[in-house]
């Protein structure tokens, strides 16, 4: 299998380019992490080009083995490539980030809560979105990833893994169990790599933000446990949460919780509410930090604790992704690397599938005609080609008349 960069993904973009492109995404990008590389796919492998199907599933599969936010890791890498650096990356972070962290920080300020049979109708519109999205998205990865039986077996395999009751592990272990298998299965598939993926980052660079990334993590409680300065606390909290967990913002809530409720920092009535506005926004479910460290009880909050709760949880994943990058493209070239990268390809489709039942489709598909409009949303992305912004819209104004209409009954 041949392994080159899109026909685009060569040319240097400019801070705005990248930082419109994320923007984009981060306005329309509904449904959670799985939901989100959907976006990615369409927006940036298929319309703009930046790169190939099988460098972006590179991406997505090396996002998996590291903690942090899945699709914000992505968008990053993405920005870094097409930026040829750390700038690019922060474009990127911004544009896809800022949409759902300012509507959160506003909401925090005390905008009335996003309750009710409308506002119910509407979020219940744009899950149904991001089935048609994840739909396309593993349409268009098992064509390209998945193309004989050794790997549909594999893909197939990562679905059972993905579901066992393991937690958050489930992930990881497909992958892991994908990229062993793709050493004993896919050997002789493909030829030799004749690509190059340019990941702009020194060795050098790579190794300093590893070393940033562990004293981040090492450090701050020790200090805040001696000092006692709250924003200490607030960073610590923040960044523990978002270096140790795997997956999207629905793994993050439960350590959130015990970071901020136990302590009585944001009460637990709050913090639901904050989650349930979180779900009505689109980008990733992390931005729920900037409504956290908006609403907390003591100082600092309002939006200099937000400003820290937000860099504090998507640091450590941007600085984990930005320390791997300059070994990946060494590793991926060699044969037996080539083998298990088409095996982690194929469990990333996998995954992809597990998630697309639970919980994109049990979240989502209540009743026949919840299939009927994910099936008719689908087709509108795959057949009509149209763009995800405007299924996102007509979605939207379904669940609004169905809301409407359920509260007259």
């Amino acid at each position: 299998m041949s392994v080159e960069v899109g026909r685009s993904a060569s040319e240097t973009g400019s801070f705005a380019e990248i930082f419109g492109a994320f923007v984009k995404l981060g306005l329309v990008s509904f449904g959670g992490p799985i939901a989100h590389l959907g976006y990615f796919r369409d927006e940036l492998v298929v319309r703009r080009r930046w790169l190939t199907e099988s460098a972006y599933a590179d991406l997505v599969a090396l996002s998996q083995f590291l903690p942090g936010p899945a699709s914000s890791k992505v968008g990053f890498t993405l920005g870094v490539m097409r930026g040829n650096g750390l700038l690019g990356g922060l474009a990127a972070w911004l544009g896809f980030t800022m949409p759902s962290a300012l509507v959160l920080f506003v909401f925090a300020l005390g905008a009335s809560a996003f309750t009710g049979r409308v506002a119910e109708g509407i979020i219940h519109g744009l899950k149904l979105v991001a089935v048609a999205i994840v739909a396309q998205a593993i349409w268009g990865m098992a064509k390209n990833l998945t193309p004989d039986r050794q790997r549909i077996g594999i893909a197939l395999a990562a679905v059972w893994i993905t579901v066992a009751p393991i937690g958050m592990l489930g992930q990881i272990a497909a992958i892991l169990v994908g990229a062993l298998a793709g050493l004993w299965l896919c050997r002789s598939q493909g030829g030799p790599v004749t690509g190059h993926l340019d990941y702009p980052v020194t060795k050098r660079a790579g190794a300093i933000a590893l070393v940033i990334f562990a004293v981040l993590l090492i450090l701050p409680p020790i200090l805040a446990s001696v000092t006692g300065n709250q924003a200490l606390a607030l960073f610590d909290a923040f960044y523990r949460a978002g270096a140790l967990v795997f997956g999207g913002g629905h793994v993050l809530l439960p350590l959130l919780q015990a970071e901020v409720v136990a302590p009585g920092w944001v009460s637990n009535e709050t913090f639901l509410a904050g989650y349930g506005l979180t779900q009505a926004v689109p980008g990733p479910l992390f931005t729920f930090a900037a409504y956290l460290g908006a609403v907390m009880g003591p100082d600092p909050n309002g939006f200099v604790g937000a400003a820290i709760a937000l860099v504090a949880v998507f640091l450590p994943g941007g600085l984990l992704a930005y320390g791997v990058l300059p070994f990946w493209d060494m590793v991926r070239v060699r044969p037996l690397a080539q083998a298990a990268m088409r095996g982690a390809n194929a469990a990333v489709v996998g995954i992809l599938g597990a998630a697309f039942y639970d919980p994109v489709w049990t979240s989502a598909v209540l009743a026949p005609v919840d299939f009927a409009l994910a099936l008719a949303g689908f087709l509108l992305l795959t057949a009509w080609k149209l763009p995800p912004w405007m299924v996102v819209l007509l979605m939207a104004a379904f669940g609004l008349t169905s809301g409407l209409v359920g509260g007259l009954i």
